[in-house]
């Protein structure tokens, strides 16, 4: 399951999601919870269980509600035909494993740090990979569930608390064996800036980004995409080390190449041929 870019759409906007579609996201994830009020939660499920009656080349994810609220059963239903589901507010692999017992054999993608309990709560979602296409995390319900006025500076860049959270989501998804997907980015008008936070991303080691406009999604999937050059670079160490007849350090270019530095090219030729990464499920 390739996850470059996950595009968001509000489930009671039907008339978006053919656009959404058509954006060049790898994924939509049709909103069911924070993007729709209380009273549209109806008409919203009967929307999105139109639009996954009807076949389609996009993999369609469903944002769930909290599931240990009142909408669960109705969501689930309304979800059937997805390709995943969002999870909003868990808390750990007890959380996912709950969903899947409830939504047998559906990928699940926590947004795992909603919460001040869930960020204790990173580490262990390795107990649950089969169940996981992915890690994601968010910077908006934390700062509000602590009473903090924001997560973010003047400038856009995270608090020192938000970038721990940050942090520890990107090694909770790597310990896990799944997609680590980077948190939206708020200013959907402001692209250069866009730019620059999903290529901090992929630099980081985050494997794809979530989305809130379809403008956002060609700057995402090129920021998650490698450049012809370091698809070039990759090869080369690859080549190195084929011929090096199983060394474990080879010299390229003046600079002594390792185990690590052969993992991550291998890693950079999987997702220039848009193979997935490893993950829980694929």
């Amino acid at each position: 399951m390739r996850l470059r870019s996950l595009l968001f759409v509000p489930g009671d906007r039907p008339e978006r999601f053919a656009k959404a579609a058509g954006s060049g996201a790898d994924a939509i994830i049709l909103d069911l919870e924070d993007a729709v009020a209380p009273a549209a939660k109806p008409k919203a499920r009967e929307a999105v269980a139109d639009c996954l009656g009807t076949p389609a080349e996009i993999i369609r994810f469903v944002r769930i509600n909290p599931i240990d609220g009142p909408h669960l059963e109705a969501d689930l239903a309304a979800a059937r035909g997805a390709d995943g589901l969002v999870l909003p507010k868990a808390l750990e692999a007890a959380t996912v494993r709950s969903l899947a017992a409830l939504a047998p054999g559906m990928p699940i993608l926590p947004i795992a740090t909603e919460t001040p309990q869930a960020i204790f709560g990173l580490g262990t979602y390795g107990e649950a990979a089969d169940h996981l296409c992915g890690l994601t995390w968010g910077a908006e319900d934390l700062p509000a569930a602590i009473g903090a006025m924001g997560a973010r500076r003047p400038d856009g860049s995270y608090t020192a608390p938000y970038e721990m959270v940050r942090s520890m989501a990107l090694f909770g998804a790597h310990a896990a064996g799944v997609a680590a997907i980077e948190t939206v980015y708020p200013a959907i008008r402001d692209l250069d800036g866009l730019a620059a936070y999903a290529a901090r991303g992929a630099f980081d080691g985050f494997t794809g980004m979530m989305a809130l406009h379809p403008d956002q999604v060609p700057v995402i999937n090129a920021a998650f995409t490698p450049s012809a050059q370091q698809v070039e670079q990759a090869r080369a160490i690859i080549a190195a080390f084929a011929q090096a007849q199983g060394a474990g350090v080879v010299i390229l270019d003046g600079k002594m190449i390792d185990a690590p530095h052969l993992a991550q090219a291998r890693n950079i030729i999987a997702r220039a041929e848009g193979a997935a990464l490893p993950t829980g499920r694929d």
